[in-house]
């Protein structure tokens, strides 16, 4: 479906997997005549346009935001500062910018001030879609559809801007919902962190070199199931997790309580509280997989 919003230049700040997706889907659904990207290595540029997930990649940080009525930094948490600040002065007044961070309350009270400065306007974003998968050879113009995608406004936001990040958001397909920023980190910090954390402990643990090679071959497909996430960036995720570090680390301790309780149940070979634990489980988790609130 093609939006009657239209930007008449886009600029994605990295063109990985959802900066990519994000410029095939503003592609397919024609929003804005010119989508350009900014890449860190010269070899991007050509594997960009090739892919065509932007009109045209560069180097030059300058040259891609210069003129954008709207800017979305689809970078690692670690880069945006630093990327705001070199930009901010390139950016025309009443610019739009917003991000695709994982963590929204540090990024927005680093960012806002960097662009209100430059007169251009920041409004956090954080679409709930990804995949373990990297890089622009992985993008999908359909990554967005249906997706659910924080936008996380603070007093200090324009209305009218907000309002158009929103927007902005529909027309690839999502379904934008606002959310304060430290809100959206407690409740990803559960969601979506602490998942992450789980999957990589699992890998490390059950694939360490210390067990014989046979123990990696008697893991099917409840184990490569529940490990799938942890094949993703493991540069975005430190960065996830260093810039969540106290929600993560609050729910990190709830979650180990968990598992001691269900340790201790399994010494006292406690049939009844075994039981409940998966029955409660596979309850809620029924529940929400029936429900409108899951993806699937």
């Amino acid at each position: 479906m093609v939006c009657d919003m239209h930007w008449q230049k886009i600029a994605l700040i990295g063109v990985g997997l959802l900066g990519g997706s994000l410029g095939l889907a503003i592609k397919q659904r024609r929003l804005a005549p010119s989508v350009l990207g900014y890449v860190r290595r010269p070899a991007s540029v050509s594997e960009c346009e090739m892919l065509g997930v932007v009109d045209r990649a560069a180097v030059d940080l300058k040259a891609v935001v210069n003129d954008a009525d709207l800017v979305v930094l689809c970078t690692p948490l670690g880069q945006m500062k630093e990327l705001a600040e070199r930009m901010a002065a390139d950016l025309k007044p009443g610019a739009l910018v917003t991000d695709v961070g994982s963590v929204k309350a540090p990024v927005v009270q680093a960012l806002e001030p960097i662009f209100a400065q430059a007169r251009a306007e920041f409004v956090g974003s954080h679409p709930m879609a990804g995949a373990e998968k990297t890089g622009a050879a992985a993008a999908r113009a359909d990554l967005f559809v249906k997706a659910v995608c924080a936008v996380t406004p603070t007093a200090s936001s324009n209305a009218e801007a907000v309002s158009r990040i929103e927007d902005f958001w529909r027309s690839v397909g999502a379904v934008p919902l606002r959310i304060s920023p430290d809100l959206h980190d407690d409740f990803v910090s559960r969601s979506s962190h602490l998942p992450h954390v789980v999957a990589a402990e699992l890998s490390n643990y059950v694939l360490s070199p210390v067990h014989p090679k046979e123990q990696a071959m008697l893991c099917a497909n409840g184990f490569r199931d529940s490990t799938r996430i942890a094949s993703g960036s493991p540069e975005m995720w430190r960065d996830i997790a260093l810039a969540n570090q106290r929600n993560l680390a609050r729910v990190l301790g709830v979650f180990i309580e968990d598992l001691q309780e269900f340790r201790l149940a399994l010494e006292k070979d406690d049939r009844k509280a075994i039981e409940e634990f998966f029955n409660q489980a596979k309850q809620r988790r029924d529940q929400w997989s029936g429900s409108n609130n899951s993806p699937e």
